[in-house]
């Protein structure tokens, strides 16, 4: 049987908590490693990625070694995942941040057979979100997967079954009911199926993005903004994520240039504000990215961007790149199921449903959803509260049938 032997990490890599917390919660023994307190650490990590710091990295008792790797793919190395067969439930949610938390923790209350399927663990959908400072019932800030956890352990103690490491292949309509099939193998029936999967970052789909992507273009800037400790870095985008991760970076980088393609910011009063009191950060407008330049050492030379005003293309130069140009939904499963909208997010009536009866959609995969970690959390009370009405009816057409 294959095992961790160590987990090389670092105190300020959130992939490296979220990793541990889980293996700690599965009873997983392994040995870890900071790199920035072992020099020798260190360099087995770079000489795996090529020279980079690339972390959590982690290593096998086969001699195999798995980097950023995704909780499913650390359970279904070590063998954690395993063939569940078939059940059924009254409500299966996919997804275990805060919208679908809160539905679980309210549909459970009312007495419902409930099962959180989240293919990292619970809460993970919710890491990307450093500090909370605007939560009601919060004095002080809280993080995003302290404030899932406890939500979790809240629905833990009224029964709700969790599927943690466990992702869905699809979901096919079966005309009274729902069928949910995972990559474990396990097929789960349900009276009702909500869809609170979240979103994941949105890509620019720019010549030599995928060539530097990990190397000096990045998507989260908690995760990676500590390697550019005066440096200069270019955030590309204008809207609220392209903000908050400039204020965040600010800390470390010499100088931080926000690049946006329009010629006004998508952002609102507040964080316009704290970024105009940053010394060193600078604001471009009317410039839209095009491609990156770099050097065989995968070492960015410049970012290509078009001039709106001058009419001409223009070169940038910087040391590293963030995209922070949005979010997409994470809905590639039950294709025909329900309508998107031209972004991919699900469209849903008035009731969180979409055209198929029975599937539901919350939070931030879903239309209408305008990205606030309160407004998830409130979609998915929403979404019990409906859902518990949708299975009332659907006991009462069985007991008529009956």
């Amino acid at each position: 049987m294959v095992e961790i032997k160590v987990i090389y990490g670092a105190t300020w890599c959130p992939g490296c908590s979220r990793l541990m917390a889980y293996l700690d919660e599965q009873k997983v023994t392994y040995t870890w490693i900071n790199i920035d307190a072992n020099p020798e650490a260190l360099k087995i990590v770079e000489k795996i990625n090529d020279g980079k710091k690339r972390v959590p990295t982690v290593e096998f008792t086969d001699g195999t070694f798995m980097v950023h790797p995704t909780q499913e793919e650390i359970a279904k190395k070590i063998g954690l995942i395993k063939d569940m067969g078939l059940d059924f439930h009254d409500l299966v949610i996919i997804g275990g941040g805060l919208a679908g938390l809160n539905c679980a923790l309210y549909a459970a209350r009312e007495g419902h057979d409930i099962v959180v399927v989240e293919k990292s663990g619970i809460g993970s959908p919710s890491a990307y979100i450093e500090v909370l400072d605007d939560y009601p019932g919060f004095t002080d800030a809280i993080d995003g997967v302290e404030l899932a956890k406890r939500f979790s352990k809240q629905a833990k103690v009224i029964g709700v079954e969790f599927l943690t490491s466990t992702g869905v292949v699809d979901i096919q309509f079966r005309g009274s009911h729902l069928m949910v099939r995972t990559t474990a193998g396990r097929t789960i029936g349900a009276k009702a199926v909500l869809v609170a999967t979240g979103r994941k970052y949105r890509m620019l789909h720019i010549p030599g993005e995928k060539e530097l992507l990990g190397y000096c273009v990045h998507y989260c800037a908690t995760c990676d903004g500590v390697f550019y400790k005066g440096k200069e870095i270019i955030i590309i985008g204008g809207g609220v994520k392209a903000h908050e991760d400039a204020i965040f970076l600010s800390r470390f980088a010499s100088k931080v240039s926000i690049v946006g393609r329009s010629d006004s910011w998508k952002a609102p009063y507040e964080l316009r504000r704290l970024v105009s009191e940053k010394e060193n950060i600078e604001l471009i407008k009317n410039h839209e990215a095009i491609g990156f330049e770099f050097k065989d050492n995968h070492k960015l030379t410049g970012i290509r961007f078009y001039d709106k005003k001058l009419i001409k293309e223009v070169v940038l130069k910087a040391e590293g790149a963030f995209v922070s140009i949005g979010y997409t939904p994470n809905v590639d499963f039950a294709v025909g199921l329900h309508n998107y909208t031209d972004d991919g997010f699900i469209e849903t009536n008035t009731n969180l449903m979409t055209k198929t009866p029975g599937l539901f959609a919350a939070g931030d995969c879903r239309t209408c959803c305008t990205h606030q970690p309160i407004l998830a959390a409130g979609d998915g009370v929403a979404a019990a509260v409906i859902i518990h009405e949708y299975l009332l009816g659907k006991k009462k057409e069985k007991k008529l049938k009956d």
